[in-house]
């Protein structure tokens, strides 16, 4: 503790030196002709020693600069976590070398932000630089902690097709990225591929990835090899051994590594947080050690303890003292394992657990589908609701909102109505929850009327309700309701979140509210305090776009305060080909081939600007790109609910049951849309047909056949529901309103981008999409 604190000391000497030794060189920088190796050695010591403000200062003072300079200030800010001035000064930098895209990329890397480090990674191999041991480190690292498994994959095949396969460095971070990504057989054949380039971080990854996988006796062993081999270890090995000591046990062999970290002066860093993990670590060691008489009410509260952590060894060892004490046969305890297990996303051990239980109440049947909801796997959460019913047990306020969200995200209507019907013969009192999810559900299943109605009969509503109801009537064309439901919302005292303005920018944008959007984007910040996010930017882009104010729409691209993803681009792209601005438009395709290299919209938007603006060599350009990259269009299809059954249709489909029905009822459909005047807009055809040929085809796409076998097989009246993964086309659209308005049906299409709401002809997005 002396030695730290005199060498603070010396360090605060120092600074005060440098200080003075700073102000002595701007002054004879100002003066004189200061060379630029010295003024570069000053520009080092300013940036490492965290004063990048200074530096900043003397970097925009000198007159030449060198490589070494600008990667010099690069590594201040990307290290400091100032990636916006790190990225700004990236571009404007006239050498980019490994070098400069290496300390970017780390800059990323170390703050946690995936999609641009691996962004700024693809394009360094784009644009010819050969990323080193160093930038695949960093990315590794990156892979590790956010646990991102086929991202670390991707970047082994390129470890191996660049043949860094033998570098330590390299594969001791592949090491610590399996062993982190729970694949410790990976990391294992790895670590034995390296017998004799194994260094002390290579064999501390190893025990580590064995420590924390569960794998405890192997751990210890990995450990005796490493003292064996006389490799020496520090304060990142010995707690993953002790761990494993604490797992198994070992008390002896633990004994003996506490000694040694005591002979090795590392005592003192032992203990220096008590977070969480040293919590629960003491809880199962005095467990373990007291041999302590626990009851079935004591393990819940444990396992809850474990449930907002990824402790995976103490969560194993407090589930082996549960078997080996005999209390996996208790419900309480077996309910608060599948609610932890779930809680940390492991839902095959969650499942695991359920399907030993041999009484299983409520609780153990929401602990489950809430576990499988959270976690996106939607089908599985609601094929296991239907099972709980069937097993007589009666639902709870937490299973049924679980269950209404998994049926607002695969948007089932009418499993989502029955789920509903069940909460209301239930006899259970109103839940916000209930009451949210259901406004969310009928609002993504485009029954913004029946999301309506729910919200008005709801007695508490919160910013979840609100904002429900906000982006379900933006997402379902009907963005001046959005805007009117966001005053009454600032009226009654709720405060907007997040995703509140998405919604509300969203609606601003297709209702063609501009000066509301600008009002509505400016106030996020300045009286909410909420940051605007990728998504905001590019409602406020698509709604520049769509008002025509392109110029502005790229100011505030060049302006924002995080990096632009595909989102962005996306918008820029679509709003420059309504504007017919090709320029502008071929600097977004190329960010999205970048962003999203197998996305095929980007490519045909640009060629079809290429066309449209008679570049017919540049549009056929763009198709052999996409050609000899083996990207093609993902096929377009429609599906329709009817009596709880899926029917799913591809263009000019004919493998229906129902096949004959179909396509007569299409033939008597274009008959009577084209009597009341539709006209098909063949350019949205084939192109290497005749016109009639061309019309035939427009008749047979996917969409059009759904609406044929609802009309078919919907009571009379009822709506017609369709959705479509891909933007619906320009002559589906129109033929929509004249099918609404010949058959008197209220047709409901959800495209990839938003509801359409066709009703006596007309539709809801106003015909802009």
């Amino acid at each position: 503790m002396i030695k730290l604190n005199f060498k603070f000391l010396d360090l605060s000497f120092k600074s005060f030196h440098q200080c003075i030794h700073v102000r002595t060189m701007h002054f004879h920088f100002a003066n004189s002709s200061q060379s630029k190796i010295d003024s570069n050695r000053v520009l080092n010591e300013l940036s490492k020693s965290g004063r990048i403000n200074e530096a900043r200062k003397l970097f925009d003072k000198m007159p030449e600069r060198d490589e070494f300079t600008w990667n010099t200030l690069i590594a201040a800010y990307a290290t400091s976590g100032k990636l916006t001035e790190a990225i700004q000064l990236f571009k404007e930098t006239p050498i980019k070398s490994s070098i400069t895209w290496n300390l970017l990329i780390s800059g990323y890397c170390l703050h946690g932000m995936e999609t641009e480090a691996f962004h700024l990674f693809s394009r360094m191999q784009f644009e010819g630089q050969r990323p080193n041991q160093y930038t695949m480190g960093s990315i590794l690292r990156l892979c590790s902690t956010l646990g991102l498994l086929q991202r670390g994959k991707q970047v082994h095949g390129y470890v191996i097709k660049t043949q860094f396969e033998s570098n330590d460095y390299v594969v001791t971070g592949l090491v610590d990225m399996y062993a982190k990504c729970n694949c410790i057989l990976e990391a294992e054949y790895l670590f034995k591929m390296m017998p004799n380039k194994r260094n002390h971080v290579m064999w501390t990854a190893m025990v580590a990835g064995y420590s924390q996988n569960g794998e405890a006796f192997k751990a210890i062993e990995c450990y005796r090899d490493m003292v064996v081999e006389g490799v020496a270890s520090n304060q990142f090995t010995f707690p993953s051994v002790l761990t494993a000591c604490a797992a198994v046990q070992a008390r002896n062999f633990g004994t003996q590594v506490h000694s040694f970290i005591v002979r090795s002066g590392f005592e003192a860093n032992n203990m220096e947080v008590d977070d969480v993990v040293s919590w629960n670590s003491m809880l199962v060691g005095c467990m373990h050690a007291r041999d302590m008489k626990l009851g079935n009410f004591t393990y819940p509260s444990v396992l809850n303890c474990f449930a907002s952590t990824k402790d995976m060894n103490n969560t194993m060892s407090v589930h082996c003292l549960i078997i080996k004490t005999g209390f996996e046969a208790y419900k309480l305890v077996n309910n608060a394992l599948v609610d932890m297990y779930a809680k940390q996303g492991n839902m095959d051990c969650a499942f695991q657990v359920f399907n030993h239980m041999p009484n299983k109440d409520v609780v153990s049947w929401t602990s489950l589908v809430t576990g499988y909801a959270r976690n996106n796997h939607h089908e599985e959460a609601l094929k296991l609701f239907c099972d709980m019913r069937l097993a007589g047990i009666h639902p709870d306020h937490v299973v049924l909102a679980s269950a209404l969200s998994a049926c607002a995200e695969l948007t089932v209507l009418e499993l989502g109505q029955q789920v509903h019907a069940d909460f209301v013969k239930s006899g259970l009192q109103s839940s916000t929850s209930v009451d949210n999810s259901l406004v969310t559900m009928y609002a993504k299943c485009g029954c913004i009327d029946d999301a309506s109605r729910v919200f008005d009969s709801m007695q508490i509503r919160d910013a979840v309700t609100w904002t429900a109801l906000i982006v379900g009537y933006a997402r379902n064309g009907k963005g001046k309701d959005s805007v009117r439901f966001y005053d009454q919302m600032i009226a009654s005292g709720t405060k907007p979140d997040y995703i509140t303005f998405i919604g509300l920018l969203f609606a601003c944008s297709h209702a063609g509210l501009l000066e509301r959007g600008r009002l509505y984007f400016a106030s996020m910040e300045k009286e909410y305090g909420i940051k605007p996010g990728p998504e905001h930017y590019a409602c406020m882009i698509d709604l520049l776009g769509r008002s025509g104010k392109l110029v502005e729409a790229e100011m505030l691209l060049n302006e924002m305060d995080v990096e632009p993803d595909a989102t962005v681009w996306k918008a820029l792209l679509a709003a420059c080909r309504v504007q017919g601005n090709l320029e502008l438009g071929e600097r977004a395709a190329k960010n999205l081939f970048e962003l999203e290299s197998k996305n095929a919209v980007p490519y045909i938007m640009l060629s079809n600007m290429y066309s449209a603006a008679g570049k017919w060599e540049d549009a056929a350009r763009i198709r052999r790109t996409m050609k000899w990259k083996g990207i093609s269009k993902e096929p377009g299809c429609s599906w329709i609910e009817v009596n709880s059954r899926v029917h799913t249709f591809m263009s000019e489909d004919r493998g229906h049951s129902r096949t004959t029905e179909i396509y007569s009822k299409i033939d008597e459909i274009m008959v009577l849309i084209k009597e009341s005047g539709y006209e098909a807009d063949i350019s949205f055809a084939l192109h290497n047909m005749d016109k009639e040929g061309k019309e035939l085809g427009l008749a047979y796409h996917s969409e059009k056949l759904a609406v044929a076998f609802g009309l078919l097989s919907l009571p009379r009246g009822a709506p017609v529901r369709i959705f479509k993964n891909l933007r619906v086309c320009g002559d589906c659209h129109t033929a929509m309103k004249y099918i609404s308005r010949v058959f008197h049906r209220h047709i409901i299409l959800r495209d990839s981008n938003c509801f359409h709401h066709f009703k006596g002809g007309p539709c809801s997005c106003g015909d802009y999409w």
